[in-house]
């Protein structure tokens, strides 16, 4: 004979039904809350808002099932609905870019899942040169396509910020940098923290931020050794925090989360050094990583140890002030020095003094540094 469901059961079973409408598990006892995630897994209705939904519990045994299961939270940035306030400054929507590179033709579910975020601003929707679909966007985006013909001719658009991610990127932007003397609360300007004891006051006014390199959550951006020795390793750990890179530190940069000052570092921003023959994986190109070379003052792998100390080495003439002289004048040196080690870096030198001819030519002459 076939036993009845228990009141206990059917209660779990009628919360399974109507657990999107419900705002508070909290006051459930422990093992109901876990018998009713593990149905809520089974039954495949553990969205992102469910997901917060147990989270929001606090109990120890919903967060252990949640990483014994290897589910990762997705966190999505709020974005203001008109414009950015930081301090007394405003940034309007027309004066952001947000840059999508299109490696895949369709582009329909990524930006239909980005609608909210994008649709507020102007897109720059880059073609992969070697594409030869056509790309599928879908309606209602404010967006520009730029092709292998376009990126021949050297485009450079007016606007004052090209950014690859939003709100942390503008905030970080209008925010003083804090390079000369290390914060241990880290961002000092944030609410809730502030300079701690020690600091020089003659530091605290800060200096103006021209980059900003966002996060990297699950596929790291790794290099070709550490990738082929951890294949599947991915980082699901977020840190809502921000730091300023201390001043003469190097750093490796990722193009795909950056945004930039034009005016400040624009010109430094070119990808001039490129391997022969180098592929499409992320692990398998440096040019972003010459980027952050730059604008802080397999083969890949091995030219780095030659780079690295150059660049610590590396002093510009004081008559350098504007990130066009720098890049000129680290042009020459890069051919001087590096062009003996391998004909690559002095192939990087003659497209980095031909880029600044270039964005001198559209008229976005760049600020005092």
């Amino acid at each position: 004979m076939r036993t009845p469901p228990s009141l206990l059961s059917l209660t779990i079973d009628s919360a399974l039904l109507n657990i999107s409408s419900i705002s508070d598990l909290s006051p459930l006892p422990d093992h109901i809350i876990c018998d009713l995630f593990l149905k809520t897994l089974s039954a495949g209705k553990l969205n992102e808002k469910v997901l917060k939904l147990f989270i929001a519990t606090g109990k120890d045994e919903i967060l252990s099932l949640i990483e014994a299961h290897n589910i990762q939270q997705i966190h999505s940035p709020v974005l203001p609905t008109i414009s950015f306030k930081m301090s007394c400054t405003t940034i309007s929507d027309s004066e952001v870019d947000i840059v999508i590179a299109a490696i895949n033709p369709d582009l329909k579910s990524f930006m239909n899942e980005w609608r909210p975020f994008f649709s507020q601003f102007h897109l720059i929707i880059v073609k992969d040169p070697d594409m030869k679909e056509e790309l599928q966007i879908p309606e209602g985006f404010n967006a520009d396509v730029f092709t292998k013909a376009d990126i021949t001719r050297w485009w450079v658009r007016p606007p004052h910020y090209l950014l690859w991610l939003l709100v942390q990127h503008i905030a970080n932007l209008k925010t003083p940098a804090t390079p000369f003397f290390f914060n241990t609360l880290y961002d000092p300007y944030r609410k809730g923290a502030d300079f701690v004891r020690g600091y020089p006051f003659s530091l605290r006014s800060g200096v103006t931020c021209g980059l900003s390199c966002g996060l990297w959550l699950n596929l790291a951006d790794l290099d070709a050794p550490t990738q082929a020795l951890k294949p599947g390793q991915r980082n699901s750990r977020y840190v809502d925090a921000v730091m300023t890179v201390p001043v003469r530190a190097l750093l490796p940069i990722s193009g795909i989360n950056i945004a930039f000052d034009r005016e400040l570092v624009g010109p430094a921003l070119f990808p001039a050094l490129r391997l022969a023959g180098e592929g499409k994986f992320r692990w398998e190109t440096v040019e972003d990583i010459w980027c952050g070379m730059c604008v802080k003052s397999g083969r890949g792998v091995k030219l780095m140890e030659e780079v690295v100390p150059f660049f610590q080495s590396v002093r510009l003439p004081r008559s350098a002030v504007t990130a066009e002289d720098c890049v000129v004048e680290m042009a020459k040196t890069v051919k001087e020095e590096l062009g003996k080690v391998d004909p690559m870096f002095s192939r990087a030198s003659d497209a980095m003094a031909e880029w600044v001819k270039l964005w001198k030519s559209v008229g976005t002459g760049s600020s005092g540094a």
